[in-house]
């Protein structure tokens, strides 16, 4: 079957940045809904009219991934501003946020704490990604069309790099 938008492929990958470091890997098949906001739409188009078993080697700028990074999207909040219960690298929704900051970020942002000092904390609204050229080997595992419920929610599940609030510990991206 020849990926078209609305069908869903299960792929492997590796991404590195453009310094070669590996930033993530699926080893285990995942599926995405092509077109959808499930892939960035950069991948989504390379991918169609390929098939199962193919090979791909995607080099996406910041503007076809994640965006450049904006310093008017970090942040400082005092300390005593926010849970006791956080940790770098965790993120927080706006509700969970000082209402000065919340003001200022964009209305569906989510912010990672970069950094806690004893007095304040980084808040940055960025994408991890935001301003880092991304290179990706993926391999097409398998295609199939998409059901009927996945196309009515516009998505097989997964998301490419889909930020959701974390439990402290966890270092999933995806």
């Amino acid at each position: 079957m020849e990926i078209t938008p609305q069908c869903v492929v299960a792929l492997t990958w590796t991404l590195k940045d453009s310094l070669g470091d590996t930033l993530d890997e699926l080893e285990e098949p995942v599926e995405f809904l092509v077109g959808s906001d499930d892939l960035l739409p950069a991948i989504s188009g390379a991918l169609q009219g390929h098939e199962r078993g193919a090979l791909l080697d995607l080099n996406l700028e910041p503007e076809d991934a994640f965006g450049d990074f904006d310093e008017q999207l970090v942040f400082l909040a005092r300390r005593d501003q926010l849970p006791e219960a956080i940790e770098e690298g965790m993120l927080l929704e706006t509700s969970a946020l000082p209402q000065d900051i919340v003001a200022e970020a964009p209305a569906d942002a989510l912010f990672t704490i970069t950094e806690i000092y004893p007095e304040h904390v980084v808040l940055d609204a960025n994408h991890p990604l935001a301003g880092i050229s991304l290179r990706l080997h993926l391999k097409v595992e398998a295609v199939r069309e998409a059901t009927d419920d996945e196309l009515e929610r516009g998505s097989a599940g997964t998301g490419f790099f889909r930020l959701q609030p974390m439990a402290p510990g966890s270092d999933h991206l995806h």
